[in-house]
């Protein structure tokens, strides 16, 4: 006579979590870390780790499932306590939370439109709750996206004004992520400052060669081969923040300005919606000028 199969209790809910750690470099971190992970009865999904030995700094990205009854309390205290005994500094994030990001931009739409595209589509990890503009050329292309549009003109003489109120539009929205998506307004010391770690900018070239208005001008009547663009930090030092994300693109002596200004921005809306996953998925650590990435 056959048994009958013993029942099977429903699986108990997990919170995906990623943990993202630096600390001077010694034996044991992993060991320490997965063994936190364990006893908080977690499942690691993906682990990567980088130990750098010219400055003898050990990095480490961490995404594990918890169980839902292990609270976000207790999963922090673990956390903090080991972090104590190897001097860590670290982040904890839910993975399946959108990162709450504000996007700025002046006319050109094209890296606008493509993250607001990306976000609809699932692509990006990210929700947009506004896009801030020094002009309203590009108020209908947010409202096609539902993205609230926020006009905020600047002058020499408005310039404080500008940012304080953009200061209340990230406070007010619980901002977590600013992308600077062509925006051609160079945010003051103090504005850099504030937003440290957390805003990203697109540069229109794969070294910042060319500065200012017309730069695939510039490059056209240097005769350059190679087009590119980066994503990086933003800082005080205009264009020179830690770099997140790189790319190119050849271009020949036969090429016009305004069809290498089309490959430019292409190269530049994926660049930065690259750079925006990545810093959404917690995958990239600074390091002083420098970063770690983890793909």
């Amino acid at each position: 006579m056959s048994q009958p199969e013993p029942s099977l209790s429903p699986a108990e809910p997990h919170v995906a979590w990623v943990l993202a750690l630096a600390c001077p470099d010694a034996s044991g971190i992993v060991h320490a870390v997965t063994g936190l992970l364990d006893d908080l009865g977690g499942n690691i999904n993906d682990s990567q780790q980088f130990g750098d030995p010219g400055s003898g700094r050990f990095h480490m990205r961490v995404a594990v499932d918890v169980p839902a009854s292990t609270g976000p309390a207790q999963v922090e205290a673990a956390v903090a306590a080991e972090a104590e005994r190897w001097g860590m500094t670290w982040t904890l994030s839910r993975a399946d939370r959108p990162v709450r990001t504000l996007i700025m931009v002046s006319r050109a739409g094209h890296c606008l439109n493509d993250l607001l595209f990306r976000t609809r589509a699932g692509q990006l990890p990210v929700e947009v709750v506004g896009v801030v503009s020094n002009h309203d050329t590009l108020a209908p292309l947010a409202g096609f996206y539902d993205a609230p549009f926020h006009h905020l003109p600047v002058t020499n003489d408005t310039k404080g004004e500008a940012e304080a109120r953009l200061m209340e539009i990230v406070e007010e929205g619980e901002v977590e992520l600013v992308v600077l998506a062509r925006y051609m307004q160079v945010l003051s010391p103090e504005m850099c400052e504030a937003l440290e770690g957390w805003a990203i900018n697109i540069h229109h070239s794969f070294l910042p060669s060319f500065k200012g208005a017309r730069p695939y001008a510039q490059a056209h009547e240097r005769g350059v081969k190679i087009i590119g663009a980066t994503a990086h930090y933003v800082t005080p030092d205009l264009d020179e923040g830690p770099i997140i994300e790189q790319d190119v693109h050849r271009v020949t002596h036969a090429m016009t300005v305004s069809r290498m200004q089309a490959i430019g921005q292409d190269v530049e809306a994926q660049v930065l919606a690259r750079a925006v996953r990545l810093h959404a998925e917690h995958r990239v650590l600074l390091v002083g000028h420098r970063t770690v990435v983890f793909d």
